[in-house]
């Protein structure tokens, strides 16, 4: 019986270990996913356009709700999002987040299409 009980405690352990390994992707939601509420949002005008942008995704506006949507190109931004990666395209230094395509301008960062 101790014997039974120390090999599931051991497996018990193995497999706590094991789940802490785990990594999360994150990926950017589907265009038209809808959401009630936002973490901190900023607003960004564009083209006279209300944008929402949180956690590195982008949203409009749709009554008391938001709804994913694309990047604007050639937004600007003051900051990039948290886990973004330098990434070089034909010789430019770009940075992307989840799809997301930002080149450095000044001190801000615009989206851009590669």
């Amino acid at each position: 019986m101790k014997t039974i009980l120390v090999i599931m405690a051991f497996l018990g352990t193995i497999m706590a270990a094991s789940a802490q390994r785990r990594t999360v992707v994150r990926v950017y939601p589907k265009h038209g996913t809808v959401v009630t509420s936002l973490s901190s949002p900023k607003v960004v005008v564009h083209k006279n356009t209300n944008f929402y942008y949180a956690d590195g995704v982008w949203y409009k506006a749709r009554g008391r709700n938001y709804v994913v949507t694309a990047a604007p190109r050639g937004v600007v931004v003051s900051t990039l999002p948290r886990g973004s990666k330098v990434v070089y395209v034909n010789g430019r230094r770009l940075y992307s987040y989840m799809g997301v395509w930002y080149k450095r301008s000044g001190r801000q960062y615009v989206v851009v299409t590669v």
